[in-house]
């Protein structure tokens, strides 16, 4: 797992981006989206991260259930902030199943933008340097899951100033 620092040691300035992996974790440990939903509280120090990041203008991802980090965070204090959980209704056109789509609508409530996506991509809010990406939101296959996340590493990768 290599040193793992506590979060109130990391100093903006010592890194080029940050990405905060989805998944119960970030739902329950990092917030309490997993039992309060839209009642939610964030981590403070989460919530400093995001807000020092957007300041900084360093790119943000977050995958999976991360998002609502974002939206929780950072939704009532930068107008337009886009993000995604992939789809916003349970089954889409593609006949993928999205059980858990309900997040869209936590995204909206907490003064983000949810943009609609599939499995092939990931969202790229250019304006505010946050990329996000659907991740297990979907009930995907482990191979796309992989590649979903993967696009979005990518694309904060190349948001990163050089």
């Amino acid at each position: 797992r290599g040193q793992i620092e506590p979060l109130d040691m990391l100093d903006v300035n010592d890194f080029d981006a940050v990405i905060f992996p989805g998944g119960f974790g970030a739902a329950k440990n990092l917030s309490t989206f997993a039992t309060m939903g839209m009642d939610c509280g964030i981590q403070p120090k989460v919530k400093l991260i995001l807000e020092k990041f957007s300041e900084a203008q360093k790119p943000i991802g977050l995958c999976c259930i991360a998002p609502v980090l974002a939206a929780k965070a950072l939704g009532k204090s930068i107008p337009n902030l886009e993000l995604t959980v992939g789809s916003d209704v349970e089954e889409c056109k593609e006949g993928k199943q999205w059980p858990h789509s309900g997040a869209a609508e936590a995204i909206s409530n907490f003064g983000a933008h949810h943009i609609v996506t599939g499995m092939k991509e990931a969202h790229v809010d250019k304006k505010n340097l946050v990329v996000t990406s659907a991740a297990y939101m979907c009930d995907a296959s482990p191979h796309e899951v992989f590649d979903n996340v993967g696009l979005m590493v990518d694309e904060v990768l190349n948001l990163v100033k050089k």
